[in-house]
């Protein structure tokens, strides 16, 4: 059954409202001049390596080292964008290279 546009618009200013609790929350939580918990302390320090760690491993999950290329475009990818990082140390930059430079590979250099 279809949705009407009445429920697509409640569902549009549902997202919104949760998107914006939970931008804001932080702020009204902690705000300037309070110092937050450990807790929330250790875990803005730890969770962006964490999750940048789930990321690759969820990436390469799935590549067949066993088939031709045997994951050599991942490799090499992965290689460059490390490389990037520790020459200019900006995620922005070994990020996108990396996924440029991933693209060219198996589009054109180990595509079909």
């Amino acid at each position: 059954m279809p949705l009407t546009p009445t429920e697509y618009i409640i569902i549009v200013f549902a997202v919104a409202l949760g998107a914006m609790a939970t931008r804001f929350a932080p702020f009204v939580l902690f705000p300037e001049g309070k110092k937050p918990p450990q807790i929330v302390a250790y875990l803005g320090n730890v969770l962006p390596p964490v999750m940048m760690g789930l990321l690759v491993v969820y990436c390469l999950k799935d590549v067949p080292v066993l088939a031709a290329p045997h994951g050599l475009p991942e490799l090499i990818a992965i290689v460059f964008v490390v490389g990037i990082h520790l020459w200019r140390n900006n995620v922005l930059l070994s990020i996108g290279s990396g996924t440029i430079l991933y693209m060219l590979l198996v589009q054109k250099v180990f595509g079909a």
